[in-house]
């Protein structure tokens, strides 16, 4: 889709210090601490590592040199371009200085209004996973006819999905398609880190924020002459489970470091974020409600800094909650109601149990023998009123596979092989 002229003028590359729109100290204090920390250092580096244009370090280093606060211990054909710099003894004390008031190295900080700015942009228009897109992603998993139209729209609106159902269904594999999908459509603008007053929180997380390739990009302009401030990212995907605490849906601040991470929410802004296994964190789901069920309905967090300023950023993301866990025992209707999408993944019948159980054969190339199979439904369903899952033809065949590598054999399908597969596999008193 075509960019909106308000990001293309916020990302196209800055020419002079006063168009970075965030407090020169921040930049100086930066170079500053390149220098301490690194000792000689090349205009490139500086470059590099702030992804600040090359006339602008140029220009700050010169009135460094100028003030007596560096110094060039070598110098190469090139003029300024092939200078080394060093820190004076003045230089060194002003370092130190910048490292008391934060110890962040990387990537200077765009300000906080235009990292809102740039979500809302990117964030304004609906997906465009068509039901062909969808339903080709599905497809490695039986799910029963017409699952994808009960997922599609909440995709496509960017807002929010509860997948709830029995365990061992594929609650967690369908959120992590819909991730995937998100991630491969159109690439999106996010800042290494935003500046708010003299403060810097990162937003940059490597496990996060994956390089999108300059291919996959429709508009050019998203590539060229651009602020590198503002990497070029696959749409973010965050998936969390168990060790999900409240702590990290909040804005952290190191002490010792002296600037602030991104709290995980942000991070996923334009992108996914999977809460799985939900009902099971280290805090109590209502605990979440009463933290997300303001953003969930506004669209809007928002935080506070130390100083006990406080802001807002937009809360733009596809949320997914994925549990086994009975809903209305998690959370209330008002929580629910902020949820567009409630989704069940529900148990097999014996239909589709057959189909998954014929895939799962072909996949470890065991050649299906029908009465071996009804022998199965009826020894460890029917009798035992055991509820069917679609991981266990998967896990029961493979443990008829591990049983056949033990024994030398070729995996093949017999009563007594699902016995013993079966034992292995069921808790069975």
């Amino acid at each position: 889709m075509p960019m909106h002229p308000e990001l293309r003028r916020m990302i196209t590359a800055k020419k002079t210090l006063a168009d970075l729109g965030i407090p020169t100290s921040i930049v100086t204090d930066l170079i500053f601490k390149i220098l301490f920390n690194e000792g000689d250092v090349a205009l490139g580096r500086f470059v590099e590592i702030t992804k600040i244009p090359q006339s602008i370090c140029d220009e700050i280093l010169g009135w460094m040199k100028t003030e007596h606060l560096v110094e060039v211990p070598r110098a190469g054909a090139f003029g300024s371009l092939s200078y080394i710099y060093r820190l004076t003894d003045a230089g060194r004390e002003r370092a130190r200085s910048a490292i008391d008031r934060s110890q962040y190295i990387g990537p200077a900080p765009v300000p906080i209004e235009e990292y809102r700015d740039a979500v809302l942009h990117q964030t304004q228009e609906t997906q465009h996973i068509t039901p062909s897109m969808l339903k080709q992603a599905l497809s490695h998993l039986i799910l029963p006819e017409h699952f994808d139209r009960r997922i599609g729209p909440a995709i496509n609106g960017g807002t929010s999905i509860f997948l709830y159902g029995p365990p061992g269904n594929g609650k967690t594999t369908i959120a992590q398609v819909i991730g995937m999908l998100l991630a491969g459509s159109e690439p999106v603008r996010i800042p290494y880190a935003v500046a708010i007053g003299g403060d810097v929180i990162k937003i940059f997380d490597p496990l996060i924020h994956i390089p999108a390739r300059k291919e996959d990009v429709t508009d050019s302009s998203m590539v060229r002459l651009v602020d590198d401030r503002w990497g070029l990212f696959r749409r973010p995907v965050v998936m969390v489970g168990g060790e999900l605490e409240m702590g990290a849906l909040d804005l952290r601040f190191e002490p010792t470091a002296k600037f602030y991470e991104a709290p995980l929410q942000m991070k996923a802004n334009t992108g996914m974020f999977l809460i799985d296994d939900f009902g099971r964190q280290q805090m109590s789901p209502q605990q979440l409600l009463n933290r997300w069920i303001v953003p969930l309905e506004s669209r809007i967090d928002f935080f506070r800094l130390q100083s006990g300023q406080t802001f807002e950023i937009p809360f733009r993301q596809l949320i997914v909650f994925s549990t086994n866990l009975d809903p209305k025992d998690l959370v209330d209707e008002a929580f629910l109601r902020r949820i567009q999408m409630k989704v069940e993944v529900g148990s097999p019948d014996e239909k589709l149990y057959y189909q998954i159980f014929l895939r799962m054969c072909q996949h470890y190339k065991i050649q299906f023998d029908k009465e071996t199979f009804v022998y199965l439904i009826e020894k460890y369903y029917r009798k035992t009123g055991r509820t069917m899952q679609s991981v266990h033809p998967r896990d029961v065949l493979k443990t008829v596979v591990s049983i056949c590598n033990y024994d030398g054999t070729q995996p093949r399908l017999t009563p007594g092989l699902i016995d013993e597969a079966c034992k292995a596999y069921f808790v069975i008193s």
